[in-house]
């Protein structure tokens, strides 16, 4: 059983740190917006600054969801499996634009891409595992 607690603990911490990302990207975009990626002195259109300040703000529902789910990650499973496809979603918005344009310049893009289409599924996998112990572990205490 303390195996399992540290695990849980563990799985809450890392989730904990990684909702972070959102947060840091709107103090971005609320910032420098998407000029923080451009070379000083570029010009940043309109639309894409609007779309990028939009999105980022958007983008902290993941948070939320995340820190909701964190106390109780062993039963609350559809907020994190609801912001974990999005964010696989985004993942492959990104992917599409590898293709179709090439590996953007600033390479935290492709960290990026390797957190929301290798990572995020690892942790959905890992919270699965956490639920089925916890399921068992009240099975077993009901018997």
């Amino acid at each position: 059983m303390l195996v399992a607690s540290m695990e849980l603990r563990v799985f809450q911490t890392l989730l904990g740190v990684l909702s972070l990302i959102p947060i840091l990207g709107l103090v971005i975009a609320f910032g420098p917006g998407p000029a923080f990626f451009f070379d000083e002195g570029a010009t940043v259109p309109i639309d894409l600054d609007s779309q990028w300040r939009y999105l980022s703000g958007a983008y902290v529902s993941v948070s939320l969801a995340i820190w909701w789910t964190i106390p109780q990650v062993e039963t609350r499973l559809a907020p994190l499996r609801i912001a974990s496809i999005g964010v696989m979603l985004g993942g492959l918005g990104r992917l599409v634009s590898i293709f179709w344009r090439g590996f953007p310049d600033d390479r935290s893009m492709v960290a990026g891409l390797f957190l929301e289409l290798g990572v995020v599924p690892l942790l959905l996998l890992w919270q699965i595992r956490i639920q089925r112990r916890h399921a068992a572990a009240g099975a077993r205490s009901e018997s």
